[in-house]
């Protein structure tokens, strides 16, 4: 007979540490609790409404995973069900969501995991949950749920994935998606917020600060407090357009598309890091191209931050990755040697280097306007190359991946000669 737990053991479970909680974890359930009842932090509760998404728009180190975790867990374990459990990449689904310090195999026991069908199975009632990662939304065809969780939404690289979702959210009585993003303002965001069937709450990093490590907050978060990534990330705002900006995400959305036609040619745009070792700043590596029309398509974002040599290797496998006509260099700030360098590792690839004699403003200034043309189109979602795009003003640093886009399109559409020299 299962050993069912008494009253007097019910009420010590909030004094218990995590754990102790988790070797505990048959008993917490037959006395029919979960990890909402004893450990959760108000925020992290499922609302107490009539609610079809649950839109959890947090900062970094929230428990955003966490909370999204015991919400699957706690709706396959009451009833036989099936579920989704869509991420960014198929990468995150399996080493964030499931083998993660807040993943379900970290927290919980009874529960198997099946890589090779990309499967959670709950051993008590055969429960399932399927991975599924937001860049293939195809693999979503067919597929039927009682319940989902969405892991960061908003940097979803193929918004349609979220439409596939939807269509297979057809099994139970009231079929629901839990989920956690920090937030950015994307068309699909804007419209769950004005969603009747939407239940939003709204947490930052601070509130759980008695689970983050010390080190964290005396560097993160002191390097971007009131900054406006900050807000973003930390406060988890949704911003709106910043003044003087030359794009805004609006105007991103407008133009998206879901595949590129047939391209005539394809540049990777490459803004080196200042400085040259693994404690670097990111590169920007942008890959885009131009159809027989002459309207512009971003293809991929590969920046990477790094050694020199995992820098050279990410831009020379993008290169091949997109069969791409020409890598263009930024020379300034002493990267001349740069061209000798890829040459270096893969004398196959065609370079040209490239010298900024023109303020930044001039030379993204014509790019923008391409884009408020209609002339250039962003193949997918792209979160943190449309966050350079949208907050930066003319007048500050220029960040990576915007440069790196800015020479692409100027070697495509703006002509080459004409700007950069």
């Amino acid at each position: 007979m299962d050993y069912q737990m008494t009253s007097a053991q019910v009420a010590l479970l909030p004094y218990l540490t995590r754990p102790e909680l988790d070797s505990l974890d048959s008993l917490i359930l037959s006395a029919g609790l979960n990890w909402f009842d004893i450990d959760a932090r108000p925020k992290q509760v499922p609302p107490d409404t009539d609610w079809r998404y649950w839109l959890l728009l947090a900062g970094r180190g929230f428990g955003k995973t966490r909370t999204i975790v015991e919400y699957a867990k706690m709706r396959a374990t009451a009833k036989t069900s099936r579920g989704a459990i869509v991420a960014s990449t198929a990468a995150d689904a399996r080493d964030i969501i499931v083998l993660g310090e807040s993943g379900f195999l970290n927290t919980s026991t009874g529960i198997t995991y099946e890589p090779s069908k990309r499967r959670l199975v709950w051993d008590n009632n055969g429960s399932t949950a399927t991975l599924f990662s937001a860049e293939e939304p195809d693999r979503l065809r067919g597929h039927q749920f009682h319940w989902a969780i969405a892991d960061e939404l908003a940097a979803w690289r193929h918004p349609e994935t979220w439409n596939m979702l939807l269509f297979g959210m057809r099994l139970g009585d009231n079929p629901q998606v839990a989920i956690a993003t920090t937030p950015r303002p994307t068309k699909i965001i804007r419209q769950l917020m004005s969603d009747e069937h939407t239940a939003v709450v709204r947490g930052t990093t601070y509130e759980n600060r008695d689970n983050l490590a010390p080190a964290f907050f005396d560097s993160i978060i002191k390097q971007y407090e009131g900054t406006r990534l900050g807000r973003q990330e930390l406060d988890a705002e949704i911003l709106e357009d910043v003044p003087g900006a030359l794009w805004t995400q609006q105007l991103l959305d407008e133009e998206r598309v879901l595949v590129a036609p047939d391209l005539v040619r394809i540049v990777v745009g490459f803004d080196p890091a200042a400085s040259n070792n693994e404690s670097s700043d990111e590169s920007g590596i942008i890959t885009a191209g131009i159809d027989v029309a002459d309207e512009g398509y971003v293809l991929d974002d590969s920046s990477v931050a790094g050694s020199v040599d995992e820098r050279l290797t990410a831009l020379i496998s993008t290169y091949h990755r997109h069969s791409a006509d020409l890598i263009v260099v930024e020379a300034n700030n002493g990267g001349d040697w740069l061209p000798h360098a890829i040459r270096g590792k893969d004398s196959t690839v065609n370079v040209r280097t490239v010298h900024a004699s023109r303020g930044k403003h001039t030379r993204a200034e014509p790019v923008s306007g391409m884009y408020e043309q209609k002339r250039i189109h962003h193949v997918g979602m792209f979160a943190e190359l449309e966050d350079q795009l949208c907050t930066w003003v003319p007048g500050e640093s220029s960040p990576d991946r915007m440069d790196a886009l800015v020479w692409a399109f100027t070697e495509l559409l703006v002509g080459g000669t004409t700007w950069l020299i």
